[in-house]
């Protein structure tokens, strides 16, 4: 029964310098994504036009107009009521 309980402190002890000595993870608040982050199509004039036939994925399409990307922060403040 001992030598049980002997074992179970030393784990507990080893588990506990362990956790001690782990390295902690830098975390840094997270940012909002902004629009330079996405891979949106872009609209240059002198590009080519691919003509497809069929359901076929086109890289990179060519678009005139892609509506309001503009962003709105929330103004919002939580906690106890």
């Amino acid at each position: 029964m001992w030598m049980f309980l002997a074992r179970l402190g030393l784990g507990l002890l080893f588990a506990a310098i362990s956790y001690a000595l782990s390295p902690r993870p830098k975390s840094k608040r997270p940012e909002a994504a902004g629009l330079d982050e996405f891979d949106l199509p872009t609209a240059e004039e002198g590009r080519p036009i691919p003509v497809v036939f069929g359901t076929v994925r086109v890289k990179a399409p060519n678009v005139v107009w892609a509506g309001d990307l503009r962003t709105k922060k929330i103004k919002e403040k939580g906690g106890k009521k």
